[in-house]
């Protein structure tokens, strides 16, 4: 029997057990009454065969882990040699606040640090800014300028311990500062590792955390790929975003499509500067959120990766296995978590972190479940790491490849969204590429019309969050909620004033003019940064002379 005449047999045995045993069944007993969707309104059928399934070639669209198009995963064993990094994100207060909780993370098991910078470093003002009032630490770490970056980072051996830092408009500042703390340290650049996020066009549409307009900012990005495939091999330039994309209310297909389409415009920026595909390809990563529904999350990992595979191969002729590769670092979702009822939060993390897992993440964040009501305790961390730790070494689900890979409901998932993200990527072309569609606010009211959908269903419960709208309790609260001291503003505005006085300010002065006159021609800032950073030339000293140079950008209101 050839290929053909199996599945007509398999159309005819189906179609008899639809008339034979499932019409009787539900006659007796009919479905739940709703709707059985996916986030991203995919119909969910009762039963998946090798029918639903758009092509039953597996080399092409499967393959081997470790080989294109890399759908069951990156790495040929993958956690079979070695789990996922596990990163708990954490920053606030002062550097040294924070670096106290570093050393307790890395002491309760964590593999790697995951830093979260205060609104004005985001920004690119110091702490004592007028436009940084109130926000000094509340949402991340406070840091100004190199003695900051010092303190987070004492006692860290960064040949051994790799850091993910989730800035953007200044990531080429930080990372500088990075840079500029190994060498103090007698650290190499090329045994350092880590990634930057670095991704300002997730920014201009879902985030806000912007300063310049997108030209320069895709200048500061490009240098950053230039810089790191010269300087720092083992650090990732960038972290192509999905995960704000979605939190702002996008479809997993969504996501998907514009973080991809974001990339996109990054390669061909780095390609227009003169920069090779495949000297800098192999430094991209990516980060994507980690929801509910644990097969669409599980489908949505699998589909990025092939569908990158194929635009890195097929449109950009990268040559290098590796440029081809999509890793990722996945965090569950914040969004998603509740203030009612907060002790249910940790189950949703425990299931959304079990999506990564399945889809191959190399590196992972489990949200708290006190995240809904305030920076995480202690002791709320702990056990967000925990479900991370339970995952790795009693669930089982590591110790093979790509456990859930041929399930037929999971392929035909996987599928669907590669080609309805590669739908909206030709649509984003017609359109002239990622930052035309981003200045016709079409991305933007793509997402805003998902996100309204999501909350009508909440609003007429067609879709149930437990413990919102059905099965909610009039208990209060009574989880402990960690609160920023608002003294800290006032110390680390001391501490900026004690920078200023004893650096050698005529070496700043120098290094920041230096700066300005490399920011008016085409010259890479990133040595000029550097440069500037170990003269303890403050973040907010340094983006006013970028400021001033390359202006700064303003949102178009998409209706």
């Amino acid at each position: 029997m050839d290929e053909a005449e199996r599945l007509e047999h398999l159309k005819d045995s189906l179609d008899a057990w639809k008339v034979e045993t499932l019409q009787p069944t539900l006659k007796r007993a009919p479905e739940r009454k709703r709707g059985f969707q996916t986030s991203s309104d995919i119909e969910v059928k009762g039963l998946y065969t090798p029918l639903d399934l758009s092509d039953n070639d597996y080399s092409d669209r499967l393959g081997f882990p470790g080989s294109y198009p890399f759908t069951r995963g990156v790495q040929p064993t993958m956690y079979r040699g070695r789990l996922w990094t596990m990163r708990q994100y954490a920053g606030f207060g002062t550097a040294e606040d924070t670096n106290r909780r570093f050393h307790y993370l890395l002491q309760q098991g964590q593999t790697g640090l995951s830093v979260a910078f205060d609104l004005p470093t985001q920004i690119g003002y110091d702490s004592d800014d007028p436009m940084a009032a109130g926000e000094v630490g509340k949402v991340g770490v406070a840091i100004d300028s190199l003695t900051d970056m010092e303190a987070l980072l004492r006692g860290i051996p960064l040949d051994r311990v790799s850091t993910s830092m989730t800035i953007n408009a200044t990531a080429s500042i930080l990372l500088a500062m990075y840079v500029a703390v190994a060498e103090q340290q007698g650290v190499a650049p090329d045994k350092i590792s880590g990634t930057v996020q670095n991704d300002i066009l997730k920014e201009y549409i879902a985030r806000g955390t912007y300063i310049f307009p997108p030209g320069p900012s895709m200048r500061l990005i490009t240098d950053t790929f230039a810089y790191c495939a010269a300087q720092l091999p083992r650090w990732n330039a960038i972290s192509i975003s999905g995960y704000h994309i979605r939190e702002a209310g996008s479809t997993a297909v969504q996501e998907v499509a514009f973080t991809l389409a974001d990339g996109i415009a990054y390669v061909e920026a780095a390609i227009a500067t003169g920069l090779d595909v495949d000297r800098f390809a192999s430094q991209l990563s990516f980060f994507f959120n980690a929801q509910n529904n644990l097969l669409e999350e599980v489908a949505k990992y699998r589909a990025a990766r092939r569908l990158w595979a194929t635009i890195m191969r097929e449109r950009f002729k990268a040559g290098d296995t590796r440029s081809w590769m999509l890793r990722f670092h996945a965090q569950t979702s914040g969004v998603s978590l509740t203030a009612q009822q907060p002790e249910n939060n940790a189950v949703r993390v425990a299931l959304q972190a079990l999506a990564a897992v399945l889809g191959g993440a190399q590196s992972l964040h489990t949200n708290s479940r006190d995240e809904a009501l305030g920076l995480p305790t202690e002791e709320a961390v702990r056990l967000a790491l925990r479900t991370q730790q339970i995952i790795a070494y009693e669930s089982g689900v590591a110790d093979t490849v790509d456990p859930l890979g041929g399930s037929h409901c999971l392929e035909a998932l996987t599928d669907r969204i590669e080609r309805e993200a590669s739908a909206y990527l030709e649509k984003i072309d017609a359109m002239g590429g990622t930052l035309r569609a981003i200045e016709a606010g079409f991305i933007q009211r793509e997402i805003q019309e998902a996100a309204y959908r999501e909350q009508r269903a909440t609003e007429e419960r067609r879709r149930i969050v437990v413990g919102l709208n059905e099965f909610a309790t009039a208990d209060p609260v009574t989880i402990p909620v960690f609160a920023v001291d608002p003294r800290l503003e006032v110390e680390q505005r001391a501490k900026l004033n004690r920078v200023r006085g004893s650096r050698d300010q005529h070496r700043a002065d120098k290094t920041l003019e230096a700066l300005g006159r490399a920011a008016r021609g085409k010259e890479n800032l990133l040595p000029l940064l550097i440069e500037a950073v170990k003269a303890y030339a403050t973040i907010g000293e340094i983006c006013s002379v970028l400021r001033n140079i390359f202006g700064e950008h303003r949102e178009t209101v998409t209706i």
